[in-house]
């Protein structure tokens, strides 16, 4: 919740100034059964409205309609669903507004909180339609995805996409509350719990060192198991914990002095160099964990080939991601998307590259900005070859998104030209253009035909 304050005053005889400050509160809670009927702090929040209008997507409202009905039952509180298609394809203004008018047939005071429950997407679009709704209203969110739960529910961006532009509409939100409940993660299918597990992977390597030796140590038995939440996990579940609520506390840390995003150098930018553009590039996207690894993959061949880490640490970090299943590397991470990647991401970062890499150790942090283009492609050919001799192709497991992640059978996605110039792409073999395209779409700024983002009115990308 915020508060804006202001004062006015003169500045010379024609000139009137306003200079005020927000007020900024939110919370966070860990809990082990949100929905449990001996816990009330939930419902306490509702208990002065007795009712509640639950935002929830239609993958996870099967699976959890009956023990949050029993929950709110329990206390008296009445239930009004609005169930949203879940995906990529959904994250737009058509669903946004579909959830303002739930919330204007409610009746929605602007200070009672509409309760958001789902991945990172039904939060980031619910959340906007709050901040759109009267011009700001509550809500409390409590995501269910790993990436919901130790990234997304980390900041107050909220946001939809606009046409093929990722997030080009949005806003900074910050919910009520945020309940992080991880005991979601036993439904959690292990492709997702995977996708999620790259996010902590960027935090420690750069952030956290303590995180960072926890995930060597259990990395593969916490995806396989859902962090200890499944069948078989109850060894790992303490560790699981301390590593997302460290993670968590990490991000929070990180991010907290730089809410909207006005310093650049972002150390959980780490992992997100080239694979805004990689992630979208193929035929059918790559999942976002497995892309911004390749991206963090190559990092390390970087820092490695500056002597900035050493041959051991490189192997440990590799053997780390691998075990797990994720991807570090791809057919189409090639010298030209690299080229075109670069000059996209500087557009955003002030024209400064602020590559994130660690800094002779892992959990520490330092940006790059002198790597000349010659050297980026020769790493990478560096790293390619040390991928294809120590782990072949260097995809990982279930790399692509599925109908899940998309609100859509993949094929149809690409059928329905959400992938621009979808026919010609394949996963070996894609033109300089589809790359541009892709960086694009990733929300750089306009590309020209000779491969440069530029200002202005963007021409036609093929």
């Amino acid at each position: 919740m915020s508060d804006l304050t202001a004062k006015v005053y003169k500045s010379g005889e024609n000139s009137l100034v306003v200079e005020g400050h927000e007020d900024l509160k939110y919370n966070f809670h860990y809990t082990t059964a949100v929905f449990d009927v001996n816990d009330a702090k939930l419902a306490d929040i509702y208990k002065r409205w007795g009712r509640v209008l639950i935002v929830m997507d239609q993958i996870v409202h099967p699976i959890y309609k009956a023990q949050v009905e029993r929950y709110f039952g329990h206390y008296d509180i009445a239930i009004t669903w609005k169930i949203v298609n879940g995906g990529e394809m959904n994250k737009t203004m058509d669903t946004m507004l579909e959830i303002v008018d739930a919330m204007d047939s409610f009746g929605t005071v602007r200070t009672e909180p509409t309760l958001v429950i789902g991945g990172g997407l039904v939060t980031d679009v619910s959340g906007y339609a709050c901040a759109s709704y009267r011009r700001s209203s509550n809500f409390i969110r409590i995501p269910t995805t790993l990436i919901g739960l130790i990234d997304a529910s980390v900041s107050i961006k909220v946001g939809i996409n606009h046409k093929k532009l990722k997030n080009r509409l949005g806003a900074y939100h910050a919910p009520l509350h945020t309940f992080l409940d991880f005991s979601f993660l036993k439904t959690l299918p292990v492709g997702q719990v995977r996708n999620g597990f790259a996010e902590l992977v960027k935090i420690a390597t750069v952030g956290d060192r303590a995180v960072y030796d926890l995930l060597v140590k259990h990395g593969k038995e916490l995806v396989e198991t859902g962090f200890g939440y499944k069948e078989g996990g109850d060894g790992v579940k303490a560790p699981g914990q301390e590593i997302c609520h460290r993670g968590i506390e990490t991000m929070l840390q990180l991010e907290s002095p730089n809410l909207h995003e006005l310093g650049l150098d972002r150390v959980i930018a780490y992992g997100h160099t080239w694979s805004p553009t990689l992630e979208l590039t193929p035929r059918i996207p790559l999942r976002h964990g497995h892309a911004i690894t390749i991206d963090m993959a190559y990092s390390i061949t970087l820092a490695h080939a500056r002597g900035i880490l050493s041959d051991a640490q490189r192997d440990q970090w590799f053997t780390l991601v691998t075990s797990v299943g994720l991807s570090i590397d791809h057919d189409l991470f090639t010298p030209e998307l690299i080229g075109v990647a670069t000059e996209a991401i500087k557009k955003t970062r002030d024209g400064k590259q602020r590559f994130a890499i660690p800094d002779g150790d892992f959990g520490k942090c330092v940006f790059l900005n002198d790597v000349e283009l010659e050297e980026l492609q020769s790493v990478l050919a560096i790293h390619k070859a040390f991928v294809k001799e120590r782990y072949g192709s260097g995809e990982g497991k279930e790399a692509y998104v599925d109908a899940g992640d998309l609100g859509a059978n993949p094929e149809e996605y690409v059928a329905q030209g959400s992938v621009k110039s979808a026919g010609s792409l394949k996963h070996k073999g894609i033109n300089g253009d589809d790359a541009k395209t892709a960086a694009v779409q990733a929300g750089a700024v306009p590309i020209d035909g000779t491969g440069h983002v530029v200002n202005g009115v963007m021409g036609v990308v093929h």
